[in-house]
């Protein structure tokens, strides 16, 4: 009997399975062990899970292979026997399945993907790629990814799921603030998944029932893609000496119907749900009617932190061209010396003027493009939210800014021309990317209406054929030269009139063209951008630093009826009149020169790693003392990071970027101390727990101490309680920091820190993780609670601060 999973899922609602970890917990796995292995070592073990599963109406059951990657099977010494593993996992699962369907899980790798990390691209694609192969050829019916927190490893997964030709679905992990631990929305992932091909997209673990229907409807908001949701029973809380998790399963299948409301198609259970959770939940999602096929013809791109949509009857939107070194020498000689620095300053000049993508180019001539590209790519992802355009003719740099980006970019360009429609066609579908289509092709530029709408049918012709979407198709019809050719303004105003109302595509422009050769270009720039927008313009591509073109694109808004009320028109101008208070003089003359202090605390907050160490030479230079760069300067600027941290102006990737920052500034200022010892905040020893082997929260976390000035002696993780001991005494450290990923570990702190107080040891103790809460931390009595990365950091600031006192 061939089983056809999306035909079953056009057909009816679909039943995954739940918790598979915590149930081979309670039939035997030992904290610490690899439960991955089990699937060779104690089969009988995991069909059991599977089967209990079955008996309680899941129509799909998942391998036991969460952690069978390379990577993390290497932790074990069992990366040898991946293969087999993940055969023999699918074995098990077939077994107890019997016609049901097997899913082949493949969860993260562990390490973040650089630059917030330092693995290549390239290298988690070929490890997904090996998992997911060795799955198919176990027999699995689909491969699901599951727990992801890093966008761009989950391109890499889906990618490499598709490559086995089997359907694939897709979960993100959010927390309470409706972001990965990267910063990621739901719809930022939405987006970049459902272009990548998956199937099947939601969110699972971290959130109980109700958190994970916020993400799921945040999603379905902006992609049409059937919606799979896979909650804890609930967020873990303290019960003795165990923790548990605490919604009941007439709970969870109370909200069902809210899911299904949402567009949930497929639902399982992750953390602390049981086969009675299951099955509670699925006789409720099996008796409701399936919400209706929601369209979504807007278009749409993602960067990691933000998402932008257009076109559909949507407001028009602004990429900014300043990323370009066409006719700018600076910027080009900057490029082809391997330097960002003003690649940087233009993505956050043009964030902060009101872009809402921006464009990046680096064609310089005689360099290696690719590698521009890539370095440029991850410089506007450090400093900017905005998704981004690929700007090259060279098919080599765009797949270069493909692997570099995060979410889905728009590539800039294809065009009628065979040679660009047979490379960069296959290049956008396979990493999930939107296109940019110039209406030209082998005869050139057409020079009427009708000849460039002949063109972008072809366009969108070839892109459905090669499995891109309507939606991710973007055609430009060319502004050409008005001073050389008096038509050409009215042909372009018509071909974007014919492409929307026949084709029914998103339209963009790139607008400063049409004055090329005239005075006073943004007049004739300004005035034709508006009589674009009315033609049905969805996307512009301009300078957002010029005043006049944004003056004309908010006014094009109130006048189009695309801005409610002029709300946006109206903020504009009272922030532009904030500016100029009555009775404020006027600076007069240049703006001063920003201090030096200025200048290192600046660099520290935008992550200036290519300029931070000549600051930090200049202030010696200038006399300053090591210990006065320092707290003066650069730990302000840290100080000022972790502000906006806070407010969720910055994330993850932002705050590691200005800690390695720092870190290059500390290098440089140590070798002042020869002869003298350096400041030290304090001692602090770091270790996950026995038993767990989860160690990126705490390593971040060492990082940023390091960088406040605390001395940190790590010792990893899966670390015994009496190392921990032995390493605090020995170390005299002023406190101990503990880590835990899982349920079944967190009590390991509890022993830790019980024997440290029966020793006597006066170390202080903060404790963390994924499952801890302060609650818990109270319970076992630590003496604080470190919650994230930054508030650890400023709580063992005070810790030691208090008892210095």
């Amino acid at each position: 009997m061939a089983r056809d999973f999306l035909k079953a899922l056009k057909e009816r609602p679909l039943l995954f399975d739940g918790a598979t970890g915590t149930m081979l917990q309670r039939l035997g796995l030992k904290p610490g062990g690899c439960p991955d292995e089990l699937s060779l070592t104690d089969p009988g073990m995991v069909k059991r899970v599977h089967g209990v599963y079955i008996e309680a109406g899941s129509d799909i059951v998942t391998t036991n292979t969460f952690g069978a990657n390379r990577i993390k099977l290497r932790e074990y010494g069992l990366d040898g026997r991946l293969r087999d593993m993940n055969i023999a996992a699918a074995g098990c699962a077939r077994d107890a399945a019997g016609e049901r369907f097997v899913a082949g899980g493949i969860g993260p790798t562990g390490h973040f993907i650089e630059p917030v990390g330092d693995t290549g691209f390239d290298a988690v694609l070929e490890v997904f790629i090996e998992q997911a192969g060795a799955l198919k050829a176990g027999g699995v019916d689909l491969i699901i990814i599951e727990t992801m927190m890093d966008l761009k490893e989950m391109k890499a997964a889906i990618m490499a799921a598709k490559s086995t030709g089997l359907p694939v679905a897709a979960t993100m992990t959010f927390d309470e603030t409706m972001r990965t631990v990267l910063g990621t929305p739901p719809e930022s992932f939405a987006i970049a998944a459902a272009s990548l091909g998956a199937d099947v997209i939601g969110a699972n673990c971290s959130l109980g029932i109700e958190g994970i229907y916020k993400a799921i409807s945040a999603m379905g908001r902006v992609v049409a893609t059937p919606l799979i949701a896979q909650p804890n029973a609930g967020i873990p809380v303290l019960k003795g000496k165990e923790t548990v998790f605490p919604a009941t399963a007439e709970e969870m299948a109370s909200f069902v119907p809210r899911l299904v409301e949402a567009g949930v198609r497929v639902l399982g259970g992750c953390c602390g749900t049981t086969p009675e959770h299951i099955k509670e939940m699925g006789r409720v999602f099996k008796s409701l009617r399936p919400a209706g096929e929601r369209g979504r013809a807007f278009s749409s791109l993602a960067g990691r932190t933000a998402f932008t949509l257009f076109g559909g009857g949507l407001p028009p939107v602004v990429i900014g061209e300043r990323i370009n070194p066409t006719g700018r020498k600076a910027l080009a000689l900057e490029i082809k010396e391997g330097k960002t620095s003003g690649i940087r300053s233009e993505a956050r000049q043009q964030a902060a003027s009101g872009a809402h993508v921006l464009d990046v180019n680096v064609g310089v001539p005689g360099m290696d493009e690719a590698g521009a590209m890539r370095m440029a790519v991850f410089a506007v992802n450090e400093n900017s939210t905005l998704p981004i355009v690929i700007d090259s003719s060279s098919s080599e740099a765009i797949e270069a800014g493909l692997k570099a980006c995060d979410g889905k970019p728009l590539v800039n360009s294809i065009s009628g021309e065979e040679k660009k429609l047979s490379t960069i066609l296959p290049l956008a579908k396979r990493y999930g990317a939107a296109l940019l289509g110039l209406t030209l092709d082998d005869d050139g530029i057409p020079d009427t209406a009708e000849g460039r709408l002949r063109v972008a049918e072809k366009m969108l012709e070839r892109a459905l054929k090669a499995g891109v979407r309507k939606e991710d198709l973007m055609v430009d019809c060319l502004a050409m030269t008005v001073s050389a050719a008096p038509l050409s303004a009215v042909e372009t105003l018509k071909a974007i009139r014919l492409v929307k109302e026949r084709l029914g595509l998103t339209t963009v422009l790139g607008v400063s063209n049409i004055s090329f050769g005239l005075p006073a270009r943004e007049v004739i720039n300004a005035n034709f951008l508006t009589m674009a927008f009315a033609a049905g313009l969805d996307c512009a591509i301009i300078n957002p630093n010029n005043k006049v073109m944004m003056d004309a694109y908010h006014a094009s808004l109130v006048l189009l009826n695309k801005d409610l009320r002029a709300e946006r028109y109206i903020r504009r101008y009272q922030a532009a009149s904030a500016e100029i208070q009555p009775g404020k003089p006027a600076q007069a003359g240049p703006e001063a020169p920003a201090s030096i202090a200025e200048r290192l605390r600046k660099a520290v907050i935008e992550g200036d790693e290519e300029n931070i160490v000549g600051l930090v030479e200049q202030a010696l230079k200038d006399g300053w003392d090591p210990i006065r760069v320092s707290n003066e300067a650069l730990v302000p600027g840290l100080e000022e990071v972790g502000r906006l941290f806070s407010s969720n102006r910055y994330y993850l990737p932002q705050v590691m970027l200005s800690a390695d920052t720092m870190k290059k500034a500390f290098t440089r200022l140590k070798k002042e101390f020869s002869g003298r010892t350096g400041s030290s905040l304090g001692k602090v020893l770091l270790a996950t727990v026995e038993g767990d082997i989860h160690d990126i929260g705490k390593n971040i976390v060492a990082t940023l101490l390091e960088n406040h000035g605390f001395e940190v002696i790590d010792l990893g993780k899966n670390v015994p309680a009496e190392r921990i001991i032995e390493e605090a005494v020995k170390n005299r450290v002023d406190i101990v920091g503990l880590s835990a990923l899982m349920t079944t570990t967190v009590m390991e702190m509890d022993g830790v820190i019980k024997k440290l107080r029966e020793r006597g040891i006066k170390a202080m103790t903060i404790v963390g993780g994924a499952v801890v809460t302060d609650e818990f931390s109270r319970k076992i009595g630590a003496d604080e609670y470190g919650g994230d990365a930054l508030s650890a950091v400023d709580k063992m600031k005070r810790m030691v601060k208090g008892s210095r006192a």
